[in-house]
């Protein structure tokens, strides 16, 4: 594993352990180089998926991707890293169970707005946003109502 800081190609583990939820393995590495230490996680990855945006263009899935976004939309909310990244890997399961080696960015993007809806209101609302792509405050305000109605406010 390459060293982040110096870019030393060896490193040694140091200590191994699973994630809270089991989804992966937590690894702390000390460069053999230059002595810093730092943590890699390890995943299963049960295929190779790729991601059919709107256009048609095609990228390989992304995790990290997925879950910055999630956790830009969570921003200053009380939601809890590990929320996140359960929600993250949910997702990624779903993904790697359908049998499809490619997903539409739309089904994705459903499927974190169910996740959110669930985590966090504003959250959900956040990510519509850019999702739904509002336009003006009218399409915020009647976004929010039918969210309000849903859960009852």
């Amino acid at each position: 594993m390459r060293c982040p800081f110096c870019a030393h190609d060896n490193s040694q583990v140091k200590d191994s352990r699973p994630t809270e939820d089991g989804s992966a393995i937590r690894r702390r590495r000390q460069c053999e180089d230059c002595g810093a230490r730092f943590t890699t996680f390890e995943r299963v990855q049960l295929r190779e998926l790729t991601v059919v945006k709107s256009e048609s263009r095609r990228e390989p899935f992304d995790r990290a991707k997925l879950e910055r976004s999630i956790a830009i939309a969570c921003r200053k909310r009380p939601v809890p890293p590990e929320r996140i990244e359960k929600l993250v890997s949910s997702i990624q399961r779903q993904l790697e169970t359908s049998g499809e080696s490619e997903m539409p960015s739309a089904r994705i993007g459903e499927m974190v707005m169910e996740g959110l809806k669930a985590l966090d209101p504003v959250a959900y609302i956040r990510f519509a946003s850019v999702y739904k792509d509002f336009r003006e405050a009218r399409d915020f305000e009647e976004f929010a109502g039918s969210v309000g109605e849903v859960s009852g406010g």
